[in-house]
């Protein structure tokens, strides 16, 4: 999927029991959403990576088969007391090991079958960064958006990509505010398309 909601949280810390600390209360967290204790697991390695002067452990936590995400110790090569925390997963990836559903059908709903995944995932992308006013270009930012749109299969477009897109800016619109309404960014969409 090449647009989801990220959950993060990014922190500096002196000390391995505040790791410790932020691990438990991410736990507390999972818990709380409904995701019981004795179906969560973790797995990694504690020898650690290196890029360049950053060097890392990396764990992630599962919830019975499905990775929901991962927590990330980060120190610096040359000051080794100079440490973080970078604690990742996804709204969406959240969602589909809580509900069980289907991967497909939870994040197109009703669309599922209208269209081949690249589409679909396509349009909502686009619909996201055309809500955010990031309109096609040649370059930059825009020339991304251009990209995007370029995946669309134009003969599963050819009936209007109106519809989706609606479904998409209400699942958006969740998030965040869009500055375009979504007649405006089907229109692009297709304009984009020349269709």
């Amino acid at each position: 999927m090449t647009s989801f909601v990220n959950v993060s949280r990014v922190q500096r810390v002196g000390s391995l029991e505040e790791y410790g600390t932020i691990l438990d209360g991410w736990l507390t967290v999972l818990s709380r959403l409904g995701f019981h204790a004795r179906h969560l697991s973790i797995s990694g390695k504690l020898s650690p990576w290196r890029r360049r002067q950053v060097e890392g452990i990396t764990l992630r936590f599962h919830h019975l088969d499905r990775t929901l995400g991962d927590i990330v110790l980060l120190w610096n090569t040359e000051h080794p007391g100079h440490m973080a925390v970078d604690l990742g997963s996804g709204l969406e990836r959240l969602a589909w090991a809580r509900t069980q559903e289907l991967w497909h059908q939870l994040i197109y709903g009703s669309f599922a079958e209208a269209a081949p995944s690249i589409t679909l995932d396509a349009i909502r992308t686009a619909t996201l960064l055309l809500g955010h006013g990031i309109t096609p270009a040649a370059r930059g930012a825009g020339g991304i958006t251009r990209r995007v749109i370029g995946a669309i299969d134009r003969d599963a477009a050819r009936l209007g990509v109106g519809a989706l897109v609606r479904e998409m800016y209400g699942y958006w619109s969740l998030v965040g505010v869009l500055r375009a309404p979504w007649p405006e960014i089907a229109r692009a969409i297709e304009e984009e398309m020349r269709l």
